[in-house]
């Protein structure tokens, strides 16, 4: 989840309107794109071949049809109907306002506490991003004193059909099957301004690190694909990042999607000499540092088995590409600052600040993780 950041990460172009605190919100056409149809399931493999020609083997590609996300920004209402069904909606919240409340009441439910530091708030300053599985009404309580929380309501499934080419072949990094950002329906636009100018730079540096999250979503998502769409979407629009802040995520099926964009030269999350693109998932420490989040939340339940091997999977893989130690410690030395921190080669989220990502259930089966991978990396 989104952290302060001492790597230069600029501000997202794109400033939010107000709206008074009751207020109805009219359709918006979307901005981001979105996947009705789920895309083909691969198994994800546990080989680590070393051949170049096996990173993103990529033919010419077919086309692929793909729900345009809606979104609309709710800033300043406490009350409002949003013209169409919500996949999410995401807020910005003090990071102890733990008196606040959300409920959906056209979905029959009742009022949800918001915890943002249970959902890696402090770490994301406030940040959190909220189910609404199809509701079209929300109501929110806020702590007193507080007059306004920043919103955006999300619709990854049920806008406007478009187009987009996806490759024909199954897509690998050494081995490992992953879903491209053109297979999960990525809108590429959304990472330019109004004059078509990127938002930010793409940086690379040697990986030092692999931190482990979860994105502190629902665990009870239909579309997988679209959770990582809202997750992009959010954290463009919302968090103000440049991109996805993940390198790699991982769904409860074992999917692995390509996260951060990175260029064209066919290596997701790296450049083609193997150095990783800067992302936005530690905060002050993301230069060198490969994030890898899990789908949902993991503070009182475990991954999923298939979840889990496709993390050991990816981590082993990870580690044998940037010549790691996964049961290794390190100290950390942030490329761009300087700012040093000692760490597990494979750590947790809560590792690096205060947060309880990667939750709970999760970060005591890293010890876990670890081994399984050192396993595999010796293969």
């Amino acid at each position: 989840m989104r952290t302060p950041h001492t790597d230069p990460i600029p501000p997202t172009h794109r400033q939010p309107s107000r709206l008074p605190r009751r207020a109805v919100i009219g359709a918006a056409s979307g901005v981001a794109a979105a996947g009705v149809l789920t895309p083909a399931v691969f198994a994800v493999t546990g080989s680590d071949d070393d051949t170049a020609q096996d990173d993103a083997a990529e033919s010419t590609g077919s086309t692929a049809r793909f729900a345009t996300t809606r979104t609309e920004d709710t800033s300043g209402a406490t009350e409002a109907a949003v013209g169409f069904p919500l996949s999410y909606l995401g807020l910005r919240l003090p990071a102890d306002g733990s008196e606040a409340a959300i409920r959906f009441p056209d979905a029959g439910a009742d009022w949800r506490p918001l915890n943002p530091a249970a959902d890696c708030g402090r770490a994301n300053e406030g940040a959190t991003l909220v189910a609404a599985h199809g509701a079209s009404r929300f109501e929110l309580r806020l702590p007193d004193g507080l007059q306004d929380a920043p919103g955006l309501a999300v619709d990854t499934e049920r806008g406007t059909p478009r187009s987009q080419r996806v490759p024909d072949s199954p897509q690998r990094m050494r081995g490992t099957r992953y879903l491209s950002r053109a297979e999960w329906g990525a809108d590429e636009s959304l990472r330019f301004d109004e004059n078509g100018e990127p938002i930010g730079p793409l940086t690379y540096y040697p990986v030092q690190a692999i931190t482990v999250h979860h994105t502190a979503t629902t665990n009870e998502y239909t579309d997988a694909a679209a959770e990582v769409r809202a997750i992009y979407t959010f954290h463009i629009q919302t968090n103000g990042w440049t991109d996805i802040g993940y390198h790699f995520l991982i769904d409860r099926e074992g999917l692995i999607y390509e996260g951060h964009y990175t260029g064209d030269d066919g290596i997701p999350g790296h450049d083609a000499e193997g150095n990783a693109v800067t992302a936005s998932h530690v905060g002050g420490m993301n230069s060198g540092n490969v994030g890898i989040a899990l789908l949902g939340t993991l503070v009182d339940q475990p991954p999923t088995d298939a979840a889990r091997e496709s993390l050991v999977t990816l981590v082993a893989m990870l580690s044998r590409f940037h010549g790691l130690d996964p049961q290794g410690q390190t100290r950390f030395v942030n490329p761009v600052s300087g700012a040093e921190r000692d760490v597990s080669v494979v750590s947790g989220h809560q590792d690096w600040m205060e947060t309880e990502c990667p939750g709970a259930v999760m970060y005591a089966e890293l010890d876990a993780v670890r081994a399984a991978a050192a396993r595999v990396a010796a293969r």
